[in-house]
């Protein structure tokens, strides 16, 4: 048996190492490049969203996916280039594709569903929304789940999945609201006089809109067991809703006490007959 001679053999497979190791030193290259372009690319992604003024939760949303989709493809065509066959590498990606995919089935419905949220845009940061029973003021829509703040202050979080399939109100969407209320009156109380009444509580209100197409409307509602009720809307800016709907019901009572209308509240009149 010939005694094995480290030298020769370092020899023989020198070849083989510089080939290697240039193609080593090519691929380091590529990623190094590639991260370097990947960050450039990114930060000028950034800038053109700010710049068209896309939402400021939503752009991190869009840049994040840029970047890991790159990312994913340099890594992809680096080992593509060192050799490593990718028949194999793709069926394995693929089958923990699969199992990650089963195991995370709702994080990828969320995912989806945030996707849907910045594409078609059914509501913006700072919005007021009502959904999957809850209310609240838009305070960041991330990746998978949608922040609420409540009236009272409770920080509500969503997941997007839900939030992009369920039913779902904007109440800031449209520049201008109604505000609707029923005040009733008593039978023996006169009904011209309750409407000039509520008439001048609207008047002292600059918040309340009287333009063409949103002047106020009053009439009678309905005749019920104990008075008769008026249907009074009025048209407010989106943003004045609360403080015109709380000025309303605390002035027409005002108003209607000093024009001694009463507002009746329910009774039974029991009558006695003597036989």
């Amino acid at each position: 048996m010939e005694n094995f001679n480290i030298k020769d053999f370092f020899i023989s497979m020198l070849p083989t190492i510089l080939a290697y190791g240039k193609m080593l030193i090519v691929a380091v290259l590529m990623l190094v490049v590639g991260f370097w372009l990947i960050k450039r690319i990114t930060a000028a992604t950034r800038r053109m969203l700010e710049i068209r003024k896309v939402d400021s939760t939503l752009t991190p949303f869009v840049v994040s996916i840029i970047n890991w989709g790159l990312k994913t493809l340099l890594i992809v065509s680096t080992i593509s280039y060192v050799g490593i066959p990718m028949t194999s590498f793709v069926a394995i990606l693929g089958a923990a594709g699969l199992a990650v995919g089963m195991a995370f089935s709702g994080t990828l419905q969320n995912f989806a569903g945030g996707m849907m949220i910045l594409v078609f845009k059914p509501f913006r940061v700072g919005d007021f929304i009502e959904a999957q029973g809850f209310s609240g003021v838009v305070k960041e829509v991330q990746i998978f789940n949608t922040i609420l703040t409540t009236g009272d202050n409770k920080v509500v979080v969503i997941p997007n999945g839900g939030l992009s399939t369920g039913s779902l109100v904007n109440y800031s969407k449209q520049p201008d609201r109604r505000v609707d209320f029923t005040f009733g009156i008593g039978y023996g109380d006169d009904i011209d006089k309750a409407y000039a009444a509520i008439r001048a509580v609207i008047g002292r209100n600059n918040k309340i809109l009287s333009d063409a197409g949103h002047e106020p409307f009053m009439a009678v509602s309905g005749l019920a067991d104990s008075s008769v009720n008026i249907v009074v809307r009025v048209w407010v800016r989106s943003e004045d809703y609360w403080a015109v709907f709380f000025y309303m019901n605390e002035f027409v009572k005002k108003e209607f006490d000093a024009q001694g209308i009463s507002i009746p509240f329910p009774q039974r009149d029991i009558h006695i007959i003597n036989k």
